[in-house]
């Protein structure tokens, strides 16, 4: 079982991922945003971490650039789970060290693969 953090600020895609998560054997740690998120990462030290990118407080790109400005997250597998599309977004998100950067909506088988291989490697 692995620590999955969830930073999203729609409460019903929150609620989705850790239903889904929980379904694979994984617990769920939930931020409502990216400040919420940045603490928490930083406090439970999460196997993995699934991160919207347009959020209030601290965007995704934010929280991606301060995690990896920390030693003590920096190696964290981080993946971006956006309605963005846009190709200058999902550069930006890879060049800051985005492990992956999935559209919304996402297949589910195609999450439980992504999660699986990111959680490999740990």
């Amino acid at each position: 079982m692995a620590r999955i953090l969830i930073i999203e600020d729609e409460a019903e895609i929150r609620a989705n991922l850790r239903r889904f998560l929980r379904l694979e054997g994984h617990e769920a740690i939930e931020a409502a945003d990216g400040r919420q998120g940045l603490a928490a990462a930083r406090a439970e030290r999460p196997d993995l971490i699934l991160c919207d990118v347009r959020m209030p407080e601290l965007d995704g790109f934010e929280v991606l650039a301060a995690l990896r400005a920390d030693p003590a997250t920096a190696a964290i597998p981080f993946v971006f789970l956006t309605a963005s599309a846009e190709r200058d977004h999902r550069k930006l998100g890879l060049d800051l060290g985005a492990h992956d950067y999935v559209t919304k909506p996402f297949d589910l088988d195609a999450l439980r693969a992504l999660v699986a291989r990111r959680l490999a490697g740990r």
